[in-house]
């Protein structure tokens, strides 16, 4: 199983790429460096809540499923996590479909949660 850090960086240089962003451009979006950005990517460094909100923000993901990614947020049921990833995997979709669609999904999950609650 893969150390937290080093899947989160795996994830976002998968996402990186699959947005057509160099490491150069996608650091100035979420207004960090080049090295600091390559060091989270090679999971030698742990960004801070922020930092991944911002590197979410920039590759039109949601910051939540980065946090998981993180070991920081674990999701309410096993298979949130895999939903949200394959979403946000699907190189058929732009981003702002995979972001959308991701919203949707979450909010459901809101949504039912509630319900069962009352």
């Amino acid at each position: 199983m893969a150390e937290p850090l080093h899947e989160l960086g795996a994830f976002i240089r998968t996402q990186r790429e699959r947005s057509a962003l160099s490491v150069r451009k996608l650091a100035e979006q979420a207004g960090i460096s080049n090295p600091y950005l390559s060091q989270i990517e090679r999971g030698l460094r742990r960004p801070s809540a922020d930092i991944v909100k911002a590197l979410a923000g920039a590759l039109s993901i949601s910051a939540e499923s980065l946090y998981q990614r993180a070991g920081w947020l674990a999701g309410d049921q096993p298979d949130d996590a895999t939903v949200v990833d394959s979403i946000e995997a699907d190189s058929r979709l732009t981003a702002g479909q995979r972001r959308a669609l991701v919203e949707i999904y979450e909010s459901f999950v809101r949504d039912n949660e509630k319900e069962t609650k009352e």
